[in-house]
């Protein structure tokens, strides 16, 4: 075994396997949108390399990028996880995600609208009505509600895999408060500060943008289209293992950052405690959940939330993003049938397909997933972060028995996917080579007089080998995502 020092080849050790590579496409032959920075990394020594990770590392620190891990009732604050080879995007790949993901959003805010009202998908069948009135996050106390423009999801984290033949799929939508956009922004510019040759050769577009367009989608959904409204961004606080991004965006946008304590209603309108006295507040970007979001009609237990903000909203004083309810539409459960609302309420077929998904409330899948439980994803309906998840072949049989406890006693709550190799991509590991990891790739969606998508993503990536779970809260890591402005490169 050579000592990592004489090595001078990163991808000495590098090799293809079942799973789409996204660098290259046969041993030693990148892609074409990949060839120059292929040809970047191989002129770069193992020890430049982790020279490089290690300021990557340090920058992160610098700029308090971290986030919070909850074990037990301990929480564990971590520096941010980037790896410094960045994914690329050719222009053309680009488009067909756009197409995707706005076809997608706007089917999802005609189907909130639609069951919050007039419920014509569930009349015709579509859905049975069931399935969303036992949903966790269907907000039967939202019923007959009107919301600023008719817009329930403005900002909308959808994340995307590829399996082995390259083609994009659709995971997951998350239409409630998808996080990660700050760590998008800010692996740009750690990478350009510590890595600023890797961009010589490529057009990558900026995603600088994306607070400006945020600001313009609160800003649109202002009660009563004032022009110069007053905007917070509501956070559970300090100890949320999101804190760090919603100090970065109410910092990049503008506006204070508040927590309930700090806000008061009177006579249904919002007013924010300042050292002046007491302001009005016309939007509140809420990065708080429903259930603690008003102890008057949600958890009474809550401390995070406004008591009476759901009477404010209701009288149309004030607005909020996303809306109250959104929770239905990224439940797990009903995930299986956006293609039918696509279909139903836009007469197309989904540009981006799903994962093949089974449920267990039909009998012949429930069958399925019985029998297959050490081959599929098993995945309860309203977990996130890659919690209350199987994954099968690498499950133990108490854990399969667990599980199979769980989908026949509560088949609404859990569905079944079949293990999709996530592709894969060069990651510096152990501190001399690249090596394939797993990742997937969550675009950011805004909806407010137009749906906009900033030309970025964020990748997450599995770190330890053979590992299809990419979050960070499970030891996942980041990658910057570069999308090309034009051509196939």
């Amino acid at each position: 075994m050579t000592s990592p020092e004489s090595r001078t080849d990163l991808f000495h050790d590098y090799s293809l396997g079942i799973a789409y590579d996204e660098m290259f496409e046969a041993p030693g032959q990148p892609r074409p949108h990949y060839r120059a920075l292929y040809r970047r990394l191989q002129s770069l020594s193992p020890e430049e390399f982790r020279r490089r990770k290690t300021m990557t590392e340090l920058s992160m620190l610098q700029d308090g990028v971290g986030f919070t891990v909850y074990r037990q009732e301990e929480g564990i604050e971590r520096v941010w996880p980037m790896d410094p080879v960045p994914r690329i995007i050719p222009a053309r790949e680009w488009k067909h995600i756009e197409a995707g993901l706005v076809q997608r959003l706007t089917a999802l805010n005609l189907f909130l609208k639609d069951i919050y009202h007039d419920q014509l998908i569930l009349r015709d069948r579509i859905i049975d009505p069931a399935l969303i009135y036992q949903g966790t996050f269907f907000r039967r106390e939202f019923m007959g509600a009107t919301v600023p423009r008719d817009i329930y999801v403005h900002v909308c984290g959808t994340d995307l895999i590829r399996n082995d033949a390259g083609e994009y799929l659709v995971l997951e939508d998350n239409c409630r408060t998808p996080s990660g956009v700050s760590y998008m922004l800010q692996n740009r510019q750690v990478l350009k500060r510590v890595f600023p040759q890797l961009f010589e050769q490529y057009d990558v577009r900026v995603t600088d943008d994306y607070t400006a367009a945020l600001l313009d989608v609160l800003k649109y959904i202002a009660p009563g289209g004032r022009s110069d409204p007053t905007i917070v961004l509501l956070s559970p606080g300090i100890y949320n293992s999101a804190y760090f991004e919603h100090t970065f965006l109410a910092q990049r946008m503008g506006i204070e950052l508040v927590e309930g304590r700090d806000l008061v209603i009177d006579q249904n309108r919002v007013y924010m405690r300042t050292t002046r006295g007491l302001e009005p507040v016309d939007v509140i970007y809420r990065r708080i959940d429903d259930d603690f979001l008003d102890p008057l009609t949600f958890r009474p237990d809550s401390t995070l939330g406004v008591p009476g903000l759901v009477n404010a909203y209701r009288a149309g004083q004030v607005a909020l993003a996303n809306s109250i309810g959104t929770g239905i539409a990224d439940d797990k459960g009903i995930y299986p049938f956006v293609p039918d609302m696509i279909r139903y309420y836009l007469k197309q077929d989904a540009i981006l397909p799903n994962v093949e998904t089974f449920r267990p409330l039909v009998p012949s899948h429930r069958s399925h997933v019985l029998a297959n439980l050490d081959k599929l994803v098993v995945k309860t309906v309203n977990e996130s972060g890659g919690y209350g998840m199987l994954i099968g072949p690498a499950s133990t049989a108490r854990q399969r028995e667990e599980f199979r406890d769980y989908v026949q006693n509560r088949p609404r709550d859990f569905i079944a996917q079949p293990v999709i190799q996530l592709s894969v991509h060069p990651t510096f590991v152990d501190g001399d080579r690249l090596e394939g990891r797993h990742l997937d790739l969550r675009p950011f969606i805004l909806c407010g007089e137009k749906i906009t998508i900033v030309p970025g993503a964020l990748t997450r990536v599995a770190l330890p080998r053979g590992s299809l779970v990419v979050n960070s809260s499970q030891g996942g890591g980041s990658k910057d995502t570069w999308v090309l402005a034009n051509g196939d490169e």
